[in-house]
């Protein structure tokens, strides 16, 4: 027989502009890059309580807690976990992570004991972040393990329970520079993928600015999102999705993040009003309470220009019926994959303008 000749390398470019991805730097310093432009305007809103944070106390917060972390034993290479619903406490203590070259591994504080104590086995969790209510479901785990546990919120510790606030008020100039490599886990979340029970995905200082940059860098971003933006993070930051293409993409970007610990309709639509959002980030189930609820209608939705879409594709009859009621809104839709760190797909109705 004779020889195959192997085809001659071909490579597709696109017309546009290569992005330009620093990709060798930590997390925290690529998602706050523009600090000084940022510093004073609006990080953080906590819709629970109306507390706002701005960059640079975001900034200063996650370098405290960071060294809070590190004066209990948590440094490069340790893992600690976020069991916490959508909160300030979360972006801090994730942003921490970085800063100290620790692993956060996040995880839904809803879970089962089983479920939470199979996942801190698993990923070797030194300290674990929760509020006050849901320390029963570790509290013997931890103690048999030596963990420590530390909790969140205005009210005393629990029993052997350290205050989130104790650590985050740690001098910051206790926290060394950290050796630093890109190729470093940074965040270490659980995903069943297509099969199985969940596995830990290793995520990367490097995979994530690059996930990030592909989504909100260059001249022709996936995301058009922008300083003057009021990104809606109602999904939970413990899953990719509102983790890389919420938080992280609105960091970049100078954004105002307004977190809701938990989907209600009639909260929701008042916080859109009062805050003006400008970007929400859905997925299909609560895509179907906001059109049946009769209390979309009684609201000032104008505000919203774009609206993101993942985890499970949505059904052209529930589309058409949404966007009827957000007249001004551009809908894309995302393919998502833990393992990828962002959006593997993003699709839009219209085209950006």
């Amino acid at each position: 027989m004779g020889s195959i000749a192997l085809p001659e390398e071909t490579i597709f470019r696109s017309k546009l502009p290569d992005i330009e991805i620093t990709n060798d730097i930590p997390l925290h310093t690529y998602c706050f890059e523009r600090l000084a432009m940022f510093a004073g305007r609006p990080c953080v809103i906590d819709g629970a309580t109306g507390t706002v944070l701005t960059y640079a106390e975001v900034d200063a917060a996650a370098r405290g807690f960071a060294a809070g972390l590190f004066s209990v034993g948590i440094g490069r290479g340790d893992v600690f976990m976020i069991l916490l619903r959508n909160s300030p406490e979360f972006v801090i203590a994730f942003l921490a992570a970085s800063y100290g070259g620790a692993v956060a591994t996040t995880a839904n504080p809803f879970y089962t004991s089983g479920e939470i104590h199979k996942q801190a086995a698993g990923s070797g969790a030194r300290l674990i972040i929760t509020e006050s209510c849901y320390v029963d479901k570790i509290r013997e785990f931890a103690r048999e393990r030596d963990i420590t546990i530390v909790t969140v919120g205005d009210g005393p510790a629990p029993d052997g329970c350290r205050l989130f606030a104790d650590l985050m008020g740690t001098d910051a100039g206790a926290l060394s520079a950290a050796e630093f490599d890109p190729d470093d886990v940074v965040a270490l979340p659980y995903s069943s993928g297509t099969t199985g029970l969940p596995k830990g995905v290793m995520l990367t200082h490097r995979s994530l600015i690059t996930s990030v940059a592909q989504q909100v860098d260059g001249d022709n971003p996936n995301l058009y999102l922008h300083q003057d933006d009021v990104l809606l993070c109602v999904l939970p930051l413990f899953h990719i999705y509102s983790l890389n293409s919420v938080l992280l993409c609105g960091l970049r970007v100078g954004a105002a993040i307004l977190i809701m610990r938990r989907f209600e309709v009639g909260p929701l639509l008042e916080l859109v009003q009062r805050h003006r959002v400008t970007i929400a980030p859905f997925v299909p189930p609560i895509v179907l309470e906001f059109v049946k609820s009769p209390l979309v209608d009684g609201y000032d939705l104008s505000s919203i220009r774009m609206v993101m879409s993942g985890a499970a594709p949505m059904g052209k009859e529930l589309e058409d019926k949404f966007m009827a009621k957000l007249p001004n809104a551009q809908l894309g839709q995302e393919t998502l994959k833990t393992e990828a760190t962002c959006p593997a797909h993003i699709s839009y109705d219209l085209v950006h303008s």
